[in-house]
């Protein structure tokens, strides 16, 4: 166990979750900040998603060219600069997008050091994606309070250095194109541009069902970061427990176990708590997946993760599934989905969650 957290580099995943922190942490305390005079506050929030997740493949593909870039750093600077724009001007829709490309920078900068350091396992990437959720729970709760402009961007210097610090663990000698080669997730039997729309698919049906989670039991500010903390829990867990006992069995954890606990924990917070991190694990099968398929382009394969994210909760802001019957049909019917959908994906495995 100990000689495989060395070979993975845990240290980027835990440098990178600090990272993401910060950046959901800067990003929701601006965007609530910004929702408080708006006459149209889903379209804030439309915009951000969009403006945030979509470039990402992009940005991603720009990176893989050039991975010894260390785009973070440069998010960082551009979400600081954005809190500038947003207090002493008018200029909304700047800070918007200064906010959204540094977060997509960063995003994309993590996805990267934290895969190419990895030797092929998931729980780098998936400690750094879970550092995002404690950082949107503390940005919205920070937003409702007066505080000064300068402790947020002391807050984003501070993770230049974990940056610079994740960024030498990728920095060497040869074999850079390489480092992703040990993914080997994917299903041998189609074809990898299959494998590509299951996977994003997947991500969209899982991003689409994350709104549809039935939660009545959350009326207080400790309920609301509760919830957040298990979501957060959930998607370091997802990439553990693949390295420990295989993908395979955590994508059918995920969504068979997960299911009855959403369904039937709405007026019960820790049984709904339990499924929501269940749920949660899903994120890092997704993205090994997709890694396995394009081993060369790891900033391009997670691109591909945020966009199936944006396209699947865009639907949200113009439709929301009201019925409760109706609702826990339809996420059950979407779960099945989901789980035919990894499970062709997958490559088969052995009894010790070694692919075959």
């Amino acid at each position: 166990m100990k000689d495989m957290f060395r070979k993975m580099n845990i240290r980027t995943g835990i440098l990178y979750f600090y990272i993401h922190f910060v950046t959901e942490l800067i990003c929701f305390f601006a965007l609530y900040r910004y929702t408080e005079n708006a006459p149209v506050t889903w379209l804030l929030f439309f915009a951000y998603d969009m403006l945030a997740f979509a470039p990402q493949s992009i940005i991603g593909y720009i990176n893989d060219k050039f991975p010894k870039l260390v785009l973070s750093i440069a998010g960082l600077l551009l979400m600081s600069l954005s809190l500038i724009v947003q207090r002493y001007t008018e200029f909304v829709f700047t800070s918007l997008v200064l906010l959204c490309i540094g977060n997509a920078f960063v995003h994309v900068n993590g996805a990267e050091v934290t895969l190419r350091s990895a030797d092929g396992h998931l729980s780098p990437s998936a400690v750094f994606v879970s550092g995002g959720s404690f950082g949107v729970v503390s940005g919205r709760l920070l937003s409702s309070m007066d505080i000064p402009l300068w402790p947020l961007i002391l807050l984003a210097a501070s993770a230049i250095p974990f940056a610079l610090l994740a960024q030498t663990y990728v920095d060497m000698p040869a074999g850079i194109d390489d480092r992703c080669k040990s993914f080997r997730y994917s299903s041998k039997k189609i074809s990898r541009y299959m494998i590509i729309i299951l996977a994003v698919l997947v991500v969209m049906i899982r991003g689409y069902m994350g709104y549809g989670i039935p939660t009545s039991w959350r009326k207080t500010t400790l309920q609301t970061i509760l919830l957040f903390v298990f979501m957060g829990m959930g998607k370091a867990l997802g990439g553990i427990l693949s390295d420990i006992i295989g993908i395979r069995k955590v994508a059918f954890i995920s969504v068979i176990i997960a299911l009855p606990l959403l369904l039937f924990g709405d007026q019960n917070m820790y049984v709904s708590l339990i499924g929501v991190m269940m749920f949660s694990m899903t994120m890092s099968v997704t993205l090994a997946i997709l890694v396995s398929v394009l081993p060369r382009t790891p900033g391009l394969a997670f691109g591909f993760t945020t966009i199936g994210l944006f396209l699947g909760t865009a639907p949200i802001f113009f439709f929301r599934m009201i019925d409760p019957r109706a609702n826990a049909v339809m996420l059950t019917v979407l779960s099945l989905i989901c789980l035919g959908c990894l499970l062709l994906s997958l490559e088969k495995e052995d009894d010790h969650g070694r692919t075959v």
